[in-house]
């Protein structure tokens, strides 16, 4: 069972729960805790002492933090030191680990994957980095076996970049904020709340730590309830988990919409660093005495049992069994789900999975950061010893989440037995978790081991009448499924021996296979850029008044990142702004390209001296409105652009793609009732747009209106609360109000200048 407290609270001598309520006082005092304590309580957290040692500012509340590592994958790197050079980059200031996972495997565009391997090992050779070529581990794998260190930062371009368990607080943004980073600049934020994330008793055997961080999901992630804030794992059931059952827990918290995380460290966690030979990297972390939280998420590790997240979120979580009880009710709620994500566009149903009253299953997968650990493994070898996964429509693929496990298992016997069974062993890729490797058959039901299932995200093309359906599941139920050739069975069905395995870390493999500059960059080497890497275009600074064209309203209650800018196959463009540009929403709302293109036409003369009217005709009345009441507006002080509408857009992904795909389209804003994740609005507010907020409820405009922002460079300058808006309708301009949220002065600034990377050339 997982509960939230719906109050702050204090935690004593890491045990004990006092709510913040009328008797808290009394309570602490009967503890022996002293007034100055109680003062001192949000001081005592460890989220605020490693934040604390790595606050570049005077001021806790307002932090500009460094970090002390940054991580990239081959979907990010290269247009983030694209980014970075061309704002002056000449050596990376810290140490940066460009990994090669996503584009590894899906043979898209021809070289242009391996052009950007090329790129990446020149860049670290150049600027003084590290570059782990493909197939040797995962981004996240690598950064533990390598990179965490206990009470250290990291910064990553991946939304999973999680390693709290380890003691290193990370985490996932967009690309714009590691180039600050490699500029030296700061990532500034609030000082997020922090809460307790308490664990006590035990895992039962079958339950793992995918079950384990399903369950929190499902419980958090509706209400918010940890939204851009720390999670804190403590209490008496950390010590029952292992280092790899911490970890696997650990990256989900992404799901959660969580800021970051970190948990108390112990001897297991010593004995993970002293494995790979970084014994001097840990350090014991808990929190003070009497330590501050602003909320509790109880978890009750004794009461969990096998859990399933159906389609399409990873918090529309049930118990297996539950699933397979109410089987025709629960898809049938899945289905209305679809309805609302692929409306008429295709038709969906997964009733035929049911047959003879079960529930079947076409694919399993176990994979990447979460589910590829060496124990997830080796118990799903243990759950499949004996069986096999028949020769029907199942299938069953197991990548290994680095060389080194992949080279235990093998010294192990845990491979043979897998392979035995009839599943596929393959190397360290992402693939399956963004819709590059494995995708499944047309209206196929896939179970995964891995982060997301959000619609389309496994591969499949709605635009081309294709579907199919992602479930996630833990290692140990999914090869329990297996073994039971494809009928779902929870892992808690499995009546034999769960063996405890040693796993020895051979750092050969990375010695003999990683180059590592040891921070030392050589000028004198030169960047291979393929003929698909190309530089970002020219984009202009904020105009004092605006014409913005409603491209695309979303309705759906979440809108991701991979609806956005799908993955996938369009990832290998990802070197190739305009290239990749072509595809933004193309799964979500097609039109949305060409509409966009057509407003672009107008900013594009207007850049070059021409008539944006003659250009784009239709503006011809909307330009009569406007200036018919502003008389002052012209081509001299008037931009022309695009907006987005979506309720909640953001979940998912840290690809900054999603927001500079819109602007290269000519993208100057979104308008939303809020954003799902911070890290999302990053991105829009670095690449120069404005994160608009609207109030819930009818909109003013529809799809292809027009909105009129006038005044809007001097309002974002000046730090207007309420933006003067008017949707401009039938020759008429009527008022609305739009509101920027909170902006840091630079942040401000980034949006005046265009981008950051105009910001940058400016300063």
């Amino acid at each position: 069972m997982v509960t939230t407290l719906d109050k702050g609270c204090y935690l004593v001598n890491g045990s004990t729960v006092i709510p913040d309520d009328n008797e808290a006082k009394a309570a602490l005092a009967s503890m022996g805790v002293t007034e100055g304590e109680i003062g001192n309580a949000k001081k005592n957290t460890i989220a605020y002492g490693i934040l604390k040692e790595h606050n570049t500012s005077d001021n806790m509340d307002k932090l500009c933090i460094k970090f002390d590592k940054l991580a990239s994958h081959d979907i990010t790197y290269v247009g983030i030191i694209q980014t970075a050079r061309a704002s002056g980059l000449e050596k990376f200031p810290i140490p940066y680990v460009l990994t090669n996972c996503h584009n590894s495997l899906c043979a898209v565009g021809g070289t242009i994957n391996e052009d950007d391997h090329v790129f990446g090992l020149t860049a670290a050779q150049k600027y003084g980095g590290v570059y782990v070529p493909p197939h040797q581990a995962v981004i996240h794998q690598y950064a533990r076996e390598m990179m965490a260190t206990g009470g250290g930062m990291i910064l990553g371009s991946d939304s999973h970049t999680r390693y709290g368990a380890l003691g290193t607080m990370a985490i996932g943004e967009g690309g714009p904020e590691l180039v600050k980073q490699l500029l030296c600049q700061t990532y500034d934020v609030d000082m997020p709340g922090v809460v307790a994330i308490y664990l006590e008793g035990a895992p039962k055997k079958g339950v793992g730590p995918q079950d384990v961080a399903l369950a929190i999901i499902g419980k958090v992630f509706g209400d918010g309830y940890v939204k851009n804030k720390v999670m804190e794992f403590v209490g008496p059931g950390v010590k029952n988990l292992s280092a790899d059952f911490r970890i696997g827990v650990d990256v989900m918290t992404t799901e959660t919409t969580c800021l970051t995380s970190i948990w108390e460290t112990d001897d297991e966690i010593k004995e993970f660093y002293d494995i790979h030979g970084r014994s001097g990297d840990y350090k014991e972390l808990k929190p003070g005495k009497v330590a501050y939280y602003d909320g509790l998420v109880k978890v009750d590790l004794d009461s969990l049992n096998p859990m399933i997240a159906m389609p399409f979120h990873p918090s529309n979580v049930y118990e297996i069994a539950e699933v397979n009880a109410n089987a025709a009710d629960i898809l049938a709620d899945v289905e209305k789900r679809a309805k609302v994500s692929f409306g008429d566009k295709i038709e969906y149903s997964l009733m035929n999975k049911i047959k003879n009253g079960k529930l079947m299953v076409d694919q399993g997968i176990i994979a990447g950061c979460a589910g590829g650990g060496f124990e997830n493994i080796c118990a799903a070898a243990d759950i499949l010893k004996g069986h096999f996964i028949g020769n029907d429509k199942f299938t069953l693929s197991v990548y290994p989440a680095s060389t080194p496990i992949y080279m235990e298992i093998v010294k192990n016997g845990a491979a043979a037995t897998i392979l035995e069974t009839g599943a596929i062993l393959k190397t360290a890729f992402c693939g399956p978790c963004f819709g590059a490797g494995d995708t499944p058959a047309n209206n196929a039901f896939s179970i995964r081991h891995s982060t997301r299932n959000f619609p389309n995200r496994e591969g499949s093309k709605v635009q081309n009448g294709q579907v199919a359906s992602v479930a996630l599941m833990d290692a140990r139920s999914i090869a329990a499924t297996a073994a039971n050739q494809g009928v779902l069975t929870p892992a808690t069905e499995f009546d034999g021996e769960l063996n405890k395995y040693k796993y020895h870390f051979d750092s050969a493999i990375y010695k003999n296979r990683v180059f590592d500059s040891q921070g030392k960059a050589d000028p004198s080497v030169e960047l291979v850029l393929g003929p698909n890497i190309k530089d970002w275009p020219k984009m202009s600074a904020l105009p004092e008044n605006l014409v913005l064209r409603v491209v695309s309203e979303i309705h759906d209650p979440v809108t991701t990142t991979d609806e956005l800018i799908p993955s996938g196959e369009t990832s290998s463009y990802r070197s190739n702004p305009l290239g990749l540009a072509e595809f933004t929403l193309s799964r979500k709302d097609p039109n949305y390209v060409g509409l966009a293109k057509e407003i672009r036409a107008a900013q594009e003369a207007l850049t070059e001296g021409g008539d944006p009217i003659s250009a784009w005709g239709e503006l011809k009345g909307v330009m009569d409105a406007i200036t018919g009441q502003f008389p002052d507006v012209n081509n001299s002080n008037l931009g022309f652009g695009s907006t987005i509408f979506a309720v909640k857009p953001g979940d998912g992904s840290a690809r900054e793609q999603a927001a500079s795909c819109q602007k290269v389209l000519g993208g100057w804003a979104n308008v939303a009732n809020e954003y799902a994740t911070k890290r999302y609005r990053s991105n829009l507010i670095n690449w120069g747009m404005l994160p608009f907020i609207i109030k819930e409820g009818e909109l003013p405009f529809k799809n292809k209106d027009y909105i009129f922002l006038p005044g809007i460079r001097t309002a974002v300058a000046e730090k207007s609360d309420d933006i003067k808006a008017f949707a401009v309708k039938d020759g008429k301009l009527e008022e609305f109000s739009l509101k920027l949220g909170n902006l840091t002065d630079d942040e401000r600034q980034i949006i005046l200048d265009g981008c950051l990377i105009n910001f940058n050339r400016v300063k």
